[in-house]
């Protein structure tokens, strides 16, 4: 729960579904104002807003292209705009392309280093003054299997988790002191919000391969980052926390 004297804010990239939306709904309870982000469902940011509501903290929608420099600079105006702050910053958004290494175009590689890596900088740029003007802030990344070894047509998805890692290392280091913690969260296999998807059809065959003997959860990532994100999690720095039930990486 919030301790210090004034209402806190987080912004979830992301936020219209899967793991975003459970970790809006898991800060919204912890008593966070919450703003949602998508880039084109407007309607699933307003469902997971309205929800948030329902634990008696205000919600707003920051809707637009994380992947791009003026994208990100608006969400995070539009973010800031809320309480005039963002004390939780949460880059979740995140897109995985299968293309073969030989067919990808620099277009193809840009866009997934930009939504993936580059918003985490961008956004952080932006939130990171009023972290240090206030002594408190959150920096919350996601990295995923893709961070701890390479896929198969999938080079700029593991490059990108990779660098994401890097800046929260260099987050940390740099901003520990100012009462302002990075961390990043890694799921394993999550259940899939929608089955009949190539995606979810990779996901279950994971299935096999998780020691706990089930897919996770999107709730229990969310709890992870609920802890991250708590005066309980300030002692959490620089690390990547794996959700993925013992799945060997």
């Amino acid at each position: 729960m919030i301790t210090m004297g004034y209402k806190k804010t987080a912004l979830i990239t992301g936020s219209g579904k899967n793991i975003g939306r459970a970790v809006a709904m898991a800060l919204a309870a912890d008593g966070f104002d919450i703003v949602t982000n998508g880039s084109n469902n407007r309607a699933a940011c307003e469902k997971v807003s309205a929800d948030a509501r329902s634990f008696g903290v205000r919600s707003q929608i920051a809707m637009g292209d994380v992947g791009t420099a003026d994208g990100a600079a608006d969400v995070a105006a539009q973010a800031l705009s809320l309480n005039g702050h963002v004390d939780v910053l949460v880059n979740n958004a995140a897109i995985r392309p299968d293309t073969g290494f030989l067919e990808m175009t620099d277009a193809d590689w840009n866009r997934v280093i930009n939504v993936n890596m580059n918003a985490g900088f961008w956004l952080a740029r932006a939130c990171l003054p009023g972290m240090i003007e206030r002594g408190w802030g959150r920096i919350i990344n996601f990295a995923g299997m893709n961070a701890i070894h390479g896929y198969n047509g999938r080079a700029p998805v593991s490059v990108s988790k990779h660098g994401s890692w890097g800046l929260i290392k260099s987050l940390a280091k740099e901003f520990g002191g100012r009462g302002i913690t990075a961390n990043i969260v890694s799921p394993g296999p999550i259940r899939p919000e929608q089955e009949q998807t190539e995606m979810a059809q990779h996901i279950r065959s994971m299935e096999s391969r998780v020691p706990t003997g089930r897919l996770g959860e999107p709730d229990e990532v969310a709890a992870v980052v609920s802890l991250l994100a708590s005066e309980k999690g300030a002692f959490i720095n620089g690390q990547m926390i794996q959700v993925n039930g013992g799945t060997e990486t």
